[in-house]
């Protein structure tokens, strides 16, 4: 390990907290982090030179690849004009695009207004308060009650996080959050009162921290139908979905749904800046006009350009490059050599996102403590690719760019891990 490797790691274990990770095994003498420095395309290197590929999107948010050239020079080009300029009282001609291309995507008069935050737990949380003061504000004060379904995960911030159905984190703050019911399928929704619902909460066609559970298909056309019939606001969580993952632009595309709220983040710069949106429609937004209707929230970098200009830059490389047109291909190329490498485990598939469920030869689990997930994915690193479990679920999300033979190179990489383990 070169000297400057070794004191970036001294600073960050003596300083640094990182997410999700326990901070024992992370300080730990004998575990090496890996300090990435650079990356172009799906490839990512170390600061000891070593390439990966970036099998996870570096978090689920990288569409085109690293450094892609397009996204580099309009970074560059608003930073000759302004990098940041205050959304609160003020406009800017990035954020007014970008807006107009969002809504653009939807038949005009569905969903029309973009509100602007940081990222997906803010545009849930946007999404969530907006329907809540909805109610307060149209004769409906009765609707306070939210719903979500087992399982899922909506964000990290309080409101977020009470939609949450994964206890490992957010058991310990349930009595702090706001009052939700979770179902696990739509004939426990249809039993409940829907008088009392002000929305209703889904990652359209895939859970992804549930282990990339799918949902079954028409699932999402029959849910937007009982709200349809009760005046309950159906709120589509795409943060994880949105921008090509799926297939489509939007997984809602999928069955034809346009929601009351669609919260979007990750993928909105192409993986390149913090950035959220929370697009709903006309007959929401004109209830909040008026000085005691005021919708009190927001940040600091709200609609930030220089986030805008790469998100439009972004929405550019789509059309150019035939991103959407190309990722018919590209999913069902994914979802062959994934089956065809993992015959013995669990392969969920939808588009260009993948999990794959580590089983015992019989079929059973492995038991949690030996996190069997963990040491695939550390050993995946040796064959040159990088990744997350979700438990003994490999999560394969490669950014839209990747060609076959970069797909292949990285299914191979996955499969050398779990043979060096006699998985």
């Amino acid at each position: 390990m070169n000297d400057q490797t070794q004191q970036w790691l001294a600073w960050d274990r003596r300083h640094c907290w990182h997410p999700f990770t326990d901070q024992r095994d992370w300080c730990d003498p004998d575990f090496e982090p890996l300090m990435l420095v650079r990356g172009e395309g799906v490839w990512l290197w170390d600061s000891e030179g070593r390439r990966y590929f970036d099998g996870n999107s570096s978090i689920w948010t990288n569409i085109h690849g690293h450094a892609h050239p397009v996204l580099n020079a309009a970074a560059h080009a608003q930073l000759t004009e302004v990098a940041h300029t205050s959304y609160l009282g003020f406009a800017n001609p990035r954020a007014s695009e970008l807006a107009a291309r969002l809504c653009g995507f939807f038949p005009s008069d569905t969903l029309t207004r973009v509100f602007f935050s940081d990222d997906g737990s803010t545009a849930v949380e946007c999404a969530v308060k907006m329907a809540l003061q909805y109610r307060m504000q149209t004769g409906a004060s009765e609707r306070t009650r939210l719903v979500a379904f087992d399982n899922a995960y909506h964000g990290d911030t309080m409101g977020a996080a009470s939609l949450g159905g994964v206890s490992l984190f957010f058991e310990r703050f349930r009595k702090f959050g706001m009052p939700v019911s979770f179902v696990r399928d739509l004939v426990e929704l249809r039993a409940l009162d829907a008088r009392e619902i002000a929305a209703v909460i889904i990652e359209p066609l895939i859970q992804g921290v549930n282990q990339m559970r799918l949902w079954p298909a028409g699932m999402l056309r029959e849910l937007r139908e009982w709200c349809d019939a009760t005046g309950v606001h159906l709120i589509l969580d795409e943060v994880m979905t949105g921008f090509g993952r799926t297939g489509t632009m939007f997984a809602c595309e999928r069955e034809g749904v346009v929601p009351d709220f669609l919260c979007l983040a990750k993928g909105l710069t192409g993986g390149y800046l913090p950035l959220a949106a929370t697009i709903t429609t006309e007959t929401i937004y004109r209830a909040f006009e008026g000085p005691e209707n005021v919708f009190y929230y927001g940040h600091s970098y709200t609609a930030n350009p220089l986030g805008c200009a790469v998100a439009l830059a972004s929405l550019h490389v789509f059309a150019a490059e035939k991103v959407i047109e190309r990722l018919s291909h590209s999913a069902d190329f994914f979802a062959r050599i994934l089956h065809e490498a993992f015959p013995r485990h669990q392969v969920r598939v939808c588009g260009m996102i993948a999990g794959i469920e580590l089983r015992r030869a019989d079929g059973s689990a492995f038991p949690a403590e030996e996190k069997t997930g963990v040491r695939v994915c550390l050993a995946a690193r040796e064959f040159g690719l990088l990744t997350r479990p979700i438990r003994d679920t490999i999560v394969l999300m490669p950014p839209l760019c990747a060609t076959d033979e970069e797909l292949v190179f990285a299914v191979e990489a996955l499969k050398k891990a779990t043979i060096k383990h006699r998985l």
